[in-house]
């Protein structure tokens, strides 16, 4: 199955509007900051035609905790001059 076979079914001004549409998700997720860089995103997953699945898999807290060490290990040494937002999350 072509996940994609829509697209073919667009005209020029139908695809135009979906670029733009995906593009305004793809920024929103881009321009997270602070705690939001830590959530799971369905609204990104959510801007593809298929149905999202819900069954997420997800580590037990040791390896969880390390996954989010590293990550933010490798924010440190991709972007070393990034300001720190130092608030605590409030949700």
């Amino acid at each position: 199955m072509d996940l994609d076979d829509d697209l073919s079914r667009m005209s020029r001004d139908e695809l135009m509007a979906e670029v733009r549409r995906l593009r305004r998700g793809i920024r929103g997720h881009r321009d997270s900051s602070g705690h939001d860089l830590c959530w799971h995103h369905p609204q990104l997953w959510g801007l593809l035609p298929e149905p999202m699945d819900p069954d997420v898999a997800v580590p037990p807290w040791p390896r969880f905790l390390r996954g989010c060490v590293r990550y933010r290990e490798s924010l440190d040494a991709q972007l070393p001059d990034a300001p720190v937002h130092d608030r605590k999350y409030e949700p």
